[in-house]
């Protein structure tokens, strides 16, 4: 009998709190930036999971989240800000730069300034003449090698000792000759071969590579990569607000560090969800988007890759529905769901930090799926 009135009880005080969780939610406010806003109770949510989440970052469970976002069926439908963060600040996203990276690429070949995914890279750079490791090999390295991370170059930022990994190339003046000279990697007998992995690459995540992706967008556009993206991608997104970096001698830095206020962060995510469409607009092709959201390479055990974009399994997401992201350190993402038409912006300054993107991963499959549910 003790436990039946406890249980009651316990009934009874969710009942209570359940509503004043709920009463906390507070839709988008509309602003002038092309987002159209909803109330997340009009889509039948359960935005007292929602207003939950809110009060678990503010009492610093979930340390660096700067802001949350979600849009259903192309409108905003939860905004929250944390930790400093705010509407107008411009996040420094890190990796999930090489998704934007993808989608300059794409907008370049849709304008004829580069063939196709198969352009062999080395063709843009006679300049950089002669190379160290000259191997024919090499020649043959195409774009597409690049976007999915699965080029022969030695190049593993997950490995110390790789001649390729990041950190080694940000000591040097001449990041494009660096990425160029690298060697052609070697197969121990433990590592699987090309032939003999899934969609026949191998897989290595190498910044160099999306480094060098944007610059053969930058030689065949003839202009810097920041004037790129603006006129082909932020300006028709209405994107006012935006910082790209560049490496030492001027090269548009397409492999990380990109800025973008988290409302803009969602509009990218809401790109690719249509198709490379926005307001009735195409942007970028949807055939390119198409091929940029499938699968190229197997990434890990919970993951494949497409061009410079994570698609996530169930271990990450908690169901077996694909879900494709744009992903950078410091837990910093846009999840782009197309069964739920959603998409959510997590930004967060939690740099170098092993939690960060497990919380990051948690925060999506324990709140936002479950608030927004099929």
């Amino acid at each position: 009998m003790r436990h039946a009135w406890l249980h009651l009880l316990a009934g009874l005080l969710a009942a209570c709190v359940l509503p004043l969780h709920a009463a906390d939610y507070r839709a988008p406010a509309a602003r002038d930036d092309g987002w159209p806003v909803a109330d997340a109770r009009t889509l039948h949510a359960d935005v007292a999971r929602l207003a939950a989440l809110a009060t678990k970052i503010r009492s610093g469970s979930y340390p660096g989240i700067t802001s949350v976002l979600v849009a259903r069926d192309g409108r905003l439908v939860y905004e929250g800000y944390f930790n400093g963060g705010y509407p107008e600040r411009l996040n420094d996203v890190r990796s999930a730069s090489k998704s934007v990276t993808a989608l300059l690429v794409g907008a370049a070949i849709d304008r004829g300034l580069i063939p196709g995914v198969q352009a062999k890279v080395y063709d843009y750079f006679p300049d950089k003449r002669p190379l160290q490791h000259p191997d024919p090999r090499k020649q043959a390295i195409t774009l597409e090698d690049l976007l999915s991370m699965s080029s022969l170059w030695e190049c593993d930022d997950e490995n110390a000792f790789s001649s390729g990994n990041e950190e080694r190339m940000y000591v040097t003046e001449d990041w494009l000759q660096f990425a160029l000279d690298l060697p052609i990697k070697g197969f121990a007998p433990w590592m699987a071969r090309p032939q003999d992995s899934p969609h026949g690459r191998t897989f290595a995540y190498c910044t160099a590579g999306a480094f060098v992706a944007g610059a053969v967008v930058e030689r065949a556009a003839h202009m810097p990569l920041a004037r790129f993206a603006g006129e082909v991608l932020e300006k028709p997104l209405g994107i006012g607000h935006a910082q790209w970096n560049a490496a030492p001698l001027g090269i548009g830095m397409g492999g990380g560090g990109t800025r973008y206020r988290s409302r803009d962060l969602a509009k990218l995510g809401q790109l690719a969800l249509d198709e490379g469409s926005w307001h009735g607009r195409q942007v970028i092709s949807a055939a390119w988007v198409r091929a940029m959201l499938t699968a190229h390479a197997r990434a890990r055990d919970d993951a494949d890759y497409g061009y410079l974009w994570w698609n996530f399994r169930k271990p990450v997401t908690g169901t077996d529905e694909p879900v494709w992201a744009m992903g950078g350190n410091g837990g910093n993402y846009v999840f782009v769901v197309p069964s739920r038409r959603l998409v959510a912006v997590i930004t967060s300054t939690a740099y170098n930090q092993r939690y960060a993107h497990p919380q990051s991963q948690e925060i999506f499959r324990e709140y936002v799926l479950k608030a927004l549910p099929r």
